[in-house]
């Protein structure tokens, strides 16, 4: 499924903290339940990795990684009854070798700017045939390519300004929109793996703020970090903050803040403690989701490993790098394993997240399909829902939806919001909502 010119790991998203505003009503905290707002079925679009936003007319918005007309990922307009629309199909526009001249693989969330328009990226395609691009598309689905990576190539074949943008944008206060590429840069490492953090306006003219691996220790380790998977958030003091997947003091990921003028300080580094018995990094280890910053001023995330039990864990990062491991999955029956997204706080003061395994029924890969769950400030856990409900045996499949890898939101009625990369109707994955359900009115546009 993954490109081999690309690392095969578990691809995530997007933090969405930004998407908080938009919630207005809190759900009560019992009784809740899922049910599925979309299946897809391939040409409609396939494994939707991304997060949802709840645009301004009070529609859903997401992308596909796989499936629409050309087998290139879609963008898609949701009602909150169900009723889907195509906004666009990748890879329309296609080269004389193949390639997908107006990108293709769509992995992180969209956002609607100022203008009202949709902005995002793709992970491959492009100009430059495979290395991703940014985009703008209009809410009637006129698509337009702003950037397309590895335009500046250095000798050994290195994209100087990034490879494969996985993790959508954010957009400043300045009205630009900022975000991170899993690849490239003018690191140290003549390789094509250690990542940027980039500035790109609304017309298209692209920064690149920070190249990961630009700090090498004494054993070649990136100590500044390399991959970035999650993207970044604007905080309050008006730096960017994020993570890196790999590297770091410790080799295992870690925590970091960047100044508007390209200033990177590494906040926290994981893998501080390490258990000989059970081979893990008790304060975790590749912070997949990135972070969030609370009501409190803390940053908040997930690490995808380690903790008490190998398998993930929720933390607290205070502004000044103290870290506090609020929860280790794993801990009890049912509980979630392996966290892939970040969290985000509802208007209730918890914060609500994912696992993409775990949970109370086990499934086809034996590690569970993944719960809904929330967290108190204390560290308190209570699992939601564990998906796979119902299960479908001609598909093998969960129709219910199975391992949800994207960051929730909280949409404007109080529910929460999410998609699934696999299960469904057709096994293609969903669009799901998990709440109280109550009897209202589609005020969608």
């Amino acid at each position: 499924m993954w490109r081999t010119s690309r690392l095969a790991s578990l691809i995530f998203v997007v933090p969405a903290l930004l998407l908080t505003s938009l919630t207005t009503l809190a759900p009560a905290a019992h009784a809740l339940s899922e049910k599925v707002v979309h299946s897809f079925a391939g040409a409609d679009g396939e494994e939707p990795h991304a997060s949802l936003i709840q645009g301004d007319d009070g529609n859903f918005y997401g992308t596909t990684f796989e499936g629409g007309a050309n087998n290139g990922g879609t963008v898609f307009k949701l009602t909150p009854s169900g009723t889907l629309t195509t906004l666009y199909s990748f890879c329309s526009v296609v080269s004389g070798t193949g390639a997908c001249l107006d990108g293709e693989s769509p992995l992180g969330n969209l956002i609607q700017g100022d203008d009202g328009n949709f902005y995002g990226t793709t992970n491959g395609g492009g100009a430059n045939e495979y290395y991703g691009t940014v985009f703008k598309l209009t809410p009637d689905g006129t698509l337009t390519t702003l950037y397309s990576f590895c335009s500046l190539v250095s000798g050994t074949g290195v994209c100087l300004d990034g490879d494969a943008p996985q993790y959508g944008l954010i957009q400043g206060s300045d009205g630009n929109f900022y975000g991170t590429t899993a690849g490239g840069g003018r690191g140290g490492h003549e390789s094509s793996e250690d990542g940027t953090v980039f500035k790109i306006t609304p017309a298209g003219a692209l920064t690149t703020l920070y190249s990961f691996c630009s700090v090498l220790d004494s054993t070649g380790n990136c100590s500044d970090g390399e991959y970035p998977r999650g993207g970044v958030i604007l905080g309050d003091d008006g730096n960017l903050y994020g993570t890196t997947y790999w590297s770091g003091a410790h080799g295992r990921g870690m925590v970091f803040k960047l100044t508007p003028d390209g200033t990177l300080t590494t906040l926290y580094s994981f893998c501080n403690g390490y258990d000989e018995t059970r081979n893990s990094c008790t304060d975790g280890q590749w912070p997949v989701g990135g972070v969030i910053q609370g009501s409190d001023g803390n940053l908040y995330g997930t690490t995808y490993w380690g903790g008490a039990d190998d398998v993930g864990t929720v933390f607290k990062l205070t502004p000044s790098g103290t870290l506090v491991t609020l929860h280790s999955f794993g801990r009890r029956p049912g509980d979630g394993l392996y966290p892939e997204a970040s969290l985000i706080q509802g208007t209730d003061g918890y914060f609500y997240g994912t696992t993409y395994g775990g949970g109370a029924k086990p499934n086809q890969v034996n590690f569970g399909p993944g719960t809904v769950f929330k967290i108190a400030p204390s560290g308190k856990l209570t699992t939601l829902y564990n998906f796979c409900r119902k299960g479908q045996p001609a598909f093998d499949n969960c129709i219910t939806g199975e391992n949800p890898e994207a960051v929730l939101i909280q949409g404007s009625h109080g529910d929460f919001y999410g998609t699934t990369v696999a299960g469904g109707a057709k096994g293609f994955g969903t669009v799901f909502e998990v709440g109280p359900h109550r009897v209202r009115r589609d005020t969608s546009k």
